[in-house]
């Protein structure tokens, strides 16, 4: 098995204490909504890079950003390319809490696998826990165009409020990362255009 893009193997993918994980402290990473709320105690952050998988806006929002008539998109590692974020070391003492909250919020739905992936820390490589989308089941909205993806961006809404604010808020923390993600920015372009053009 290739310990780089490590499939973590589950009786119950939704039961977290099932997992084949490293004993001691872990490395979860966070790519988008993680990287300002992520909802779990850990004892310090780092900018991180993993490989063979990009940031996309490729996973439906039926609730929090959209409605099931109109699903809104949220973010989701999908294959090729490499992408930057947030690494958050949880002490040893609080992994079963941390991985808890993070099955109650990434795998309710079971659009995301749980995988380990190896990270470039800014004084190290580690292996980091993270939550790819799972290209078989229906929450996964494909490869989008830019075209496509700002047209459900710019008009959906949902219970955390509009897509677009999904959207601004990952860009801002991205941007005090100094990271420019030129595939969302563009996308943030395309969605400004349509508003525009529309009045709204």
């Amino acid at each position: 098995m290739d310990r780089a893009d490590e499939h973590l193997p589950a009786s119950d993918p939704l039961h977290h204490s099932k997992l084949t994980l490293p004993p001691g402290d872990l490395w979860v990473f966070g790519y988008g909504s993680l990287m300002w709320d992520p909802g779990f105690p850990y004892v310090k952050w780092a900018p991180a890079l993993v490989y063979g998988y990009h940031r996309a806006l490729c996973i439906y929002s039926s609730r929090w950003r959209g409605t099931p008539e109109r699903p809104g998109l949220v973010l989701g590692l999908d294959r090729g390319g490499a992408c930057r974020g947030i690494a958050f070391l949880v002490a040893a003492a609080d992994v079963t809490i941390a991985l808890e909250g993070l099955w109650a919020r990434e795998m309710r739905r079971r659009v995301y696998q749980p995988r380990l992936l190896r990270a470039r820390l800014p004084d190290k490589q580690a292996r980091v826990l993270t939550f790819v989308a799972d290209p078989r089941l229906s929450g996964y909205a494909g490869r989008l165009s830019i075209g496509q993806t700002a047209q459900r961006v710019a008009t959906c809404c949902g219970a955390r409020g509009p897509n677009v604010e999904y959207l601004e808020r990952t860009l801002a923390h991205l941007a005090e990362l100094g990271v420019r993600d030129h595939n969302l920015l563009g996308v943030l372009a395309a969605v400004r255009a349509l508003r525009s053009r529309s009045g709204s």
